[in-house]
């Protein structure tokens, strides 16, 4: 198996990874991950279109954090680059997507047709325009200790490691509430999102999304999915089940939970596949990987930066991912 002795999963992120020109450098620099990434666009019509002249400008028609941007982007990107790994023979042996990373991963997993899970995506974040500005907010502070500063609008929206949780919801109340924790001493940063991902208010966009899933045929994944809602293996129920897909943008991630299922199993060589590394820098925490059992591998650098530090890291990921690294020809074409 590639990557040593250790099974591989792939960790595709999601909502507040993104960034301008995010893997850009590996176009057309690697001819797989650009067809991959073309194989998304055409997938999306005239809508691809713009996403590719968005993602390729240095100043878009429209910001990065804007749902029909973010969304659709981190899709293509996390799926472009799990195609990459395939394409240097690496068969992971489970998948576990953070948000959308979790639509990318069910169709590197055989769930959805490429083209069926793009125009899903597409619907929802169609729905998801419409629905009234909001806005995330990540907290040092583990959900029971953030109880007395939630309300009906201001939810947990994520779990994404000890101590490390996000809340969610319109921009008034989560401006309030983020002033309360402030005052209470607890370190919070802004999560990069111009909705409120994860929570209620949400709710009302994603109506009528469950009929349009439905018609959409799925099939049992291939290759284990650990999601972030079940914090389990996708079985038959969910992925046949509408409201399950339907639901994601309103139900919360349980990112760490999902990762502890996972690692509960046995130890991995946990790769992640998409922008930054912020998933990377969440299992670094867990004590399969502090104890040395499990290791971690990201694809792309830790922030933005030019084209040449895209291909750096990947090289060295590809070193590590492949029998002989990139110089055996498995690694990534014109590196």
């Amino acid at each position: 198996m590639s990557g040593g002795a250790l099974p591989v999963a792939l960790l595709l992120p999601g909502q507040g990874s993104q960034h301008a020109r995010m893997a850009a450098g590996l176009h057309p620099g690697v001819p797989e991950f650009a067809a991959a990434m073309d194989e998304v666009f055409t997938a999306m019509g005239e809508e691809g279109e713009r996403l590719r002249s968005d993602w390729l400008a240095e100043r878009p028609a429209v910001p990065i954090d804007h749902v029909t941007r973010s969304q659709p982007l981190l899709f293509a990107v996390d799926y472009a680059l799990g195609r990459l790994v395939l394409s240097w023979g690496v068969r992971p042996a489970a998948f576990l997507g953070h948000s959308i990373g979790e639509m990318a991963a069910a169709v590197l997993a055989g769930v959805f047709d490429l083209r069926d899970a793009a125009a899903l995506v597409l619907d929802r974040v169609r729905r998801l325009a419409a629905a009234p500005p909001g806005g995330m907010l990540a907290v040092a502070a583990t959900p029971a200790e953030l109880e007395p500063y939630l309300s009906t609008d201001v939810v947990v929206g994520a779990v994404n490691a000890p101590r490390q949780t996000v809340v969610a919801g319109p921009n008034g109340p989560l401006e309030k509430t983020e002033r309360l924790l402030r005052e209470a001493g607890f370190t919070c940063r802004r999560v990069p999102s111009l909705s409120g991902f994860h929570s209620p208010m949400l709710a009302p966009a994603c109506r009528g999304a469950e009929e349009r899933i439905a018609t959409v045929p799925v099939r049992a994944p291939h290759t284990a999915v650990y999601s972030a809602y079940t914090t389990a293996p996708l079985t038959h129920e969910d992925v046949t089940d509408a409201s399950f897909w339907a639901r994601h943008p309103v139900a919360p991630v349980l990112f760490w939970p999902a990762l502890d299922a996972l690692l509960a199993g046995g130890d991995h060589l946990l790769v992640e596949a998409g922008p930054g590394q912020g998933l990377s820098r969440l299992a670094r925490r867990h004590p399969a990987v502090r104890r040395g059992g499990s290791r971690v591998v990201p694809l792309l650098p830790a922030r933005p930066g030019p084209p040449e530090r895209d291909l750096a890291t990947l090289t060295a990921a590809a070193g590590l991912l492949t029998p002989s690294g990139p110089a055996s020809g498995s690694g990534p074409s014109g590196v």
